[in-house]
């Protein structure tokens, strides 16, 4: 496998990815070459950095040997200078890549956590904490978001580990892997509605409810679909559609309920705050690193 990449510059982002794709391509990425802020786009919206990078995988010819990889490189390089300009063959950059199943990789240090008191979330196959009172959720992220390694998903586990939560519905709003509403379940919830935009993060929500053995406690669903209020509703997402979704998921949580809302920098709270703030009481934010997860209370 080879990478080819280059400056997006002005050129058109749509252009440059079915060019790529004609070419033979197995993927296309963009990465920031400076150092801006977070993107935070909306579902289906791509935002790109002001310096962007594209970068562009290939599988190698199997008759190829490195040495001649520059030239099999060079020839897809000049079919893309034909379409957009020499100025690509003049800062595009070839780099040989080995062969790895890059989708899991970056689990390999990914170990055993605890959250709160008692509630741990392990790997598949990871040997059980040697806690006797530990609640123990094992999780396989397949594709979506969702080890725990990240501040916003840990900062809902720790809290979900507080909550009074026996006998209880959860609503978990964008699961991603489904760590959320199976920590839940692991704690006692009798229900766990899971909700995401993401086909991936549906499987994946769906196989570590089985691994878990809690498929039927779990209801996975597409964003389209109804949703029956709950006694606890956690977003963990972004704070502009947390803004956006604000009436849907005041109205989810029932009254005296509690809501958690992450996936937040520090100084997106106050708005994210305000957006919510006609409906809940005793409001706190928990913070971490940069970023932070709002907790509240539903009025009775």
């Amino acid at each position: 496998m080879y990478e080819i990449e280059f400056p997006l510059a002005s050129l058109d982002l749509e252009s440059v990815e079915a060019a790529l794709t004609d070419i033979g391509a197995s993927s296309v990425t963009l990465v920031d070459r400076g150092d801006e802020p977070v993107l935070e786009p909306l579902p289906g919206e791509v935002r790109l950095w002001s310096d962007t990078l594209v970068r562009a995988l290939f599988q190698r010819d199997p008759a190829s040997e490195w040495p001649d990889l520059p030239l099999e490189a060079a020839g897809k390089l000049a079919r893309l200078a034909a379409i957009f300009g020499t100025h690509i063959t003049q800062t595009a950059r070839v780099t040989r890549v080995t062969e790895r199943d890059w989708e899991r990789v970056w689990l390999t240090g990914w170990k055993s956590m605890r959250f709160g008191r008692r509630l741990w979330v392990c790997p598949t196959a990871a040997a059980p904490p040697d806690d006797p009172n530990a609640i123990i959720v094992r999780l396989d992220p397949g594709l979506a978001f969702g080890t725990g390694t990240h501040p916003t998903t840990a900062l809902c586990l720790q809290i979900l580990d507080s909550l009074p939560l026996a006998g209880r519905t959860v609503i978990d709003y964008g699961c991603g892997s489904g760590i959320l509403g199976l920590a839940a379940l692991k704690l006692g919830a009798a229900r766990v509605t899971a909700v995401d935009i993401d086909p991936q993060a549906l499987l994946a929500t769906r196989d570590n409810a089985a691994r878990n053995g809690v498929s039927a406690s779990i209801q996975v669903q597409g964003i389209d679909a109804p949703l029956v209020p709950a006694h606890c509703v956690a977003a963990n997402i972004l704070a502009g559609p947390l803004i956006d979704l604000a009436p849907m998921l005041t109205r989810a949580c029932e009254p005296a309920g509690y809501l958690l809302l992450s996936g937040l920098l520090k100084t997106q709270a106050y708005a994210v705050k305000a957006a919510y703030a006609s409906g809940f009481d005793k409001v706190q934010v928990v913070e971490r690193d940069d970023w932070c997860c709002i907790f509240s209370r539903r009025d009775a």
